[in-house]
């Protein structure tokens, strides 16, 4: 059955206690299955997803006996069979879990698989973990983009969420990222503080760009290593927007390496990596030891390559 059929007539759900806290376009993801997000969020921002009768925004967080009304979804999708996840792909991401407690899993994302399903996906990180794990309950506490390699934090338990998520609202878990940038960076750090605003394209995608209309967004710099053509700079971000370091980094003139989205015609004569040079590479969480995944494989490649450029 494809999505048209699925959900061409108004659907109902009810919040239970593991669903509590979640955000409601997270909530819609994981059960509108086959529904591209960048549909849902419309139907968000139209007006067509009520919460107890209510408009809503996609940041809208859900308590436990909300009712959620979705009006009739009608789009045309190409027919698409979800492929369930094999024991190989599933075995093989439970092998990138690099942190695991009774409450928290924390795995190393290879960059090229999404979070979760959908938009086209048949299955996602998350649904490759349920189906490893043999866990109904696995919940992404946060996102990081398709592109983007490195760490994600996902709950195991209702009450670890919560609390996880609050911390990222308030900013306590400090996110560290390692990101090869075009151009050589002058200053050894540099807080970049720049409104972001997301938008969408014509065909549904989203685009993020700084705006005095955007959200209060601000990243510090700290540069790693430079070479001849590109920087290998460590970012963290202090709120915690879409895209955010990538269109920060346009905004001072140094678009990430890889990036076809934003910046990619700006000129760089280094070695043309296959993805987007975006590695999550710590959390410091408090009451956690620090986290850890090092730089993967092809960036240190494009590290070396680099830094035989340098040498040159």
């Amino acid at each position: 059955m494809n999505s048209t059929q699925e959900w061409q007539s108004v659907t109902w759900f009810e919040v239970d206690e593991h669903q509590a806290g979640q955000r409601i376009d997270n909530f819609l993801f994981s059960r509108l299955k086959g529904v591209p997000k960048s549909r849902i969020y419309r139907l968000i921002r139209e007006g067509q997803v009520r919460v107890n009768k209510k408009r809503i925004k996609a940041e809208t967080k859900l308590a436990i006996g909300d009712q959620i009304r979705v009006a009739p979804i009608r789009y045309e999708q190409k027919d698409e069979t979800a492929a369930p996840v094999s024991d190989k792909v599933a075995q093989s991401l439970l092998s990138r879990v690099v942190y695991e407690d009774e409450g928290l899993m924390v795995v190393n994302k290879p960059s090229g698989i999404a979070v979760h399903g959908g938009s086209g996906v048949a299955y996602g990180l998350i649904e490759g973990l349920r189906a490893a794990t043999g866990k109904k309950y696995l919940e992404l506490i946060h996102r990081i983009d398709r592109d983007t390699s490195g760490l994600v934090m996902i709950s195991k338990k209702r009450s670890v969420l919560k609390t996880l998520q609050d911390m990222l609202r308030e900013h306590k878990i400090k996110k560290t990222y390692a990101a090869v940038v075009k151009g050589v960076v002058s200053l050894d750090k540099q807080l970049i503080d720049a409104p972001l605003h997301r938008y969408e394209l014509s065909n549904g995608e989203r685009r993020v760009r700084v705006s005095k209309e955007g959200k209060d967004s601000k990243t510090q710099w700290n540069v790693a290593e430079r070479f001849m053509h590109a920087t290998l700079v460590y970012a963290s971000p202090l709120s915690g927007r879409t895209h955010q370091i990538r269109v920060h980094g346009l905004s001072i003139g140094h678009p990430l390496v890889g990036d076809d989205k934003y910046g990619h015609e700006t000129e760089y004569k280094g070695p043309k990596p296959r993805r987007l040079c975006l590695h999550a590479m710590r959390l410091d969480i408090p009451g956690y030891p620090p986290i850890e995944a090092p730089l993967p494989e092809d960036m240190q490649n494009i590290v070396a390559q680099l830094r035989a450029q340098k040498k040159d």
